[in-house]
């Protein structure tokens, strides 16, 4: 019999290899009900009109809570660590300000 376990307050989680490599998201959408947020992670291409959504994720209203708190406190790191992150367009919710000016020309 294997004793090797994890300590009782400790997790542990597993990242199978079809999702370790990640999805490249560069637009959020963010929905609520009284019972869920839903974020949908999308992906928007310069010159397309449409964008796909990668990846939707479903949580309660405390899990959320616990998501944002956790950001705001890596952000907090990640900008001591290598300075402020600046938002070109001054507004957190605007379009990426490249997606929504002209299409590019090959």
């Amino acid at each position: 019999m294997d004793d090797k376990k994890a300590p009782a307050n400790q997790l542990s989680i597993e990242v199978p290899e079809t999702i370790a490599s990640g999805v490249y998201c560069n637009f959020a959408i963010v929905g609520h009900s009284p019972a869920e947020f839903v974020l949908d992670f999308v992906q928007v291409l310069p010159g397309m009109s449409k964008a796909v959504v990668r990846s939707r994720v479903i949580m309660t209203p405390q899990h959320a809570k616990r998501l944002l708190l956790a950001m705001e406190e890596n952000m907090a790191k990640f900008e001591a660590n290598f300075g402020e992150i600046e938002l070109r367009d001054g507004h957190s919710s605007a379009f990426p300000t490249p997606f929504g000016g002209p299409a590019g020309i090959a």
